[in-house]
């Protein structure tokens, strides 16, 4: 009933042992999810004459034959699951390939967006590493509870017990150490100069065994998330080196605000992501360090003409509300997963709101005090995405206008909008002159 847009599409129901295809003519063939298999399944829809497959994004299960099928130039339609669900009835695997090879031979399929491969490696190590700093930070907590039970209260004196002070004094502890005042020793002198005596009394403990155990396996698993985070960024360096080796070098411009922790040690990488973007400088933007520009890079590349506007941009991001609407009557959605790219949108809209002198703080506080901090969140988060992609696709120069002139601007509205209030009521506004002092 409907016309065919894709004479020459496929479907395939991704699985984790198994692949089902179905092709414009013939009958639905499968195929187990072993490599060799996998190029079966190409040579099969060479045979067929398919230049386009569509196919469910199911897990990690679709990646290996997302890149077969890309490097054979066949187009993959990667599909949000929700949006094919078939009709009611039986379901099985067969049916759900041919769903898909209908839909999208009609053109009734969005495909989702995957970014290239040079990108798509560059955010497998990204990712990796957020990995291994969220598991350093677990054992982190471990070190922590050890403290507690052994009664060093160590890590309610100092700021963090994985900074150089804290492992000191945990590595002595574990080498045979109970001298309080010698473990105070090797802290910091700008920590003795003004907590000498508190950081001696919270390192008298009771040394038990078995919470000396705990503390040194904690240590141990701390330290070698902190040798696998090196190594992802070893692996990042030599990745932006390979990407941008053939590129133009990047124009001079000031060293950004770096951040203050698990900042990448990949030298040079404010030049090297100035390179792949074509000297866009994200990194003017508030909240914006080279850090975070790499995660969101790495997420959603350097060409965001995938995206239509800014508007799709954020809602793409999981930044724009939401409207579920039939008739007169409106109900909430579901709660839905959001992209890792507008987490990273939401922890720079936080550093955001703790500024005392960005614009951005001003409107993150005012929005705050009239909602709710995470209302306000995520609306700070929405105007650093389109302040991103303003930059990123258009060239946007930022210019940081500072929290006085941004105040003065809204007091400026705010009166404007009472004189039209006040007119359209037929009265006037009078302006108090300033009491004499």
């Amino acid at each position: 009933m409907l016309p065919t847009i894709n004479p020459h599409a496929a479907g395939i129901d991704a699985g984790s042992r198994q692949f089902f295809v179905a092709v414009p003519e013939g009958p639905v063939s499968s195929y187990e999810s072993h490599t060799a298999d996998l190029y079966r399944l190409r040579e099969h829809l060479l045979a067929h004459k398919v230049e386009t497959v569509a196919m469910e994004a199911t897990g990690v299960y679709w990646l290996c034959l997302y890149e077969i099928l890309e490097a054979a130039a066949i187009t993959v339609c990667l599909v949000n699951g929700a949006h094919v669900k078939n009709l009611p009835g039986r379901k099985s695997d067969v049916q759900d390939c041919q769903w898909l090879q209908q839909l999208h031979a009609c053109g009734l399929l969005r495909a989702s967006f995957v970014p290239p491969d040079e990108i798509r490696t560059l955010r497998s190590y990204t990712r990796l590493r957020e990995d291994h700093i969220r598991t350093a930070a677990m054992y982190v907590q471990h070190m922590q509870k050890a403290l507690d039970l052994l009664n060093v209260k160590l890590h309610t004196v100092i700021s963090q017990i994985q900074g150089a002070s804290g492992l000191a004094v945990i590595r002595a502890l574990l080498g045979g150490e109970r001298d309080a005042v010698k473990l105070a020793g090797l802290c910091d002198p700008r920590i003795l100069k003004t907590k000498r005596a508190a950081v001696e009394r919270a390192l008298h403990g009771r040394w038990k065994e078995e919470h000396l155990f705990a503390l040194r396996q904690a240590l141990a698993g701390w330290e070698f998330c902190t040798a696998q985070i090196a190594q992802c960024d070893a692996e990042i360096a030599r990745q932006l080196v390979e990407q941008t080796k053939d590129l133009p070098p990047p124009p001079e411009r000031p060293a950004p605000k770096t951040g203050r922790h698990h900042v990448p040690d990949v030298p040079g990488l404010h030049g090297h992501l100035l390179v792949l973007s074509g000297a866009q400088d994200a990194a003017v933007l508030p909240g914006f360090t080279p850090t975070s520009w790499l995660k969101l890079l790495s997420e959603v590349g350097t060409d965001l003409s995938r995206w239509r506007d800014e508007k799709a941009f954020c809602s793409w991001l999981g930044l724009s509300p939401g409207k579920c609407q039939s008739g007169q009557s409106e109900r909430r959605l579901r709660r839905r997963p959001k992209p890792l790219a507008g987490q990273i949108l939401r922890l720079a809209a936080q550093s955001v709101g703790r500024s005392s002198y960005l614009a951005l703080g001003g409107f993150y506080r005012r929005l705050k005090a009239r909602t709710s901090a995470a209302v306000a969140l995520v609306a700070t988060a929405r105007k650093l995405a389109v302040l991103y992609y303003r930059t990123m696709r258009h060239g946007l120069a930022y210019v940081e206008r500072g929290l006085a002139a941004e105040e003065h601007a809204y007091l400026t509205r705010q009166r404007r909008h009472l004189q039209q209030r006040a007119a359209a009521l037929g009265l006037a506004v009078t302006t108090l002159s300033p009491s004499p002092t």
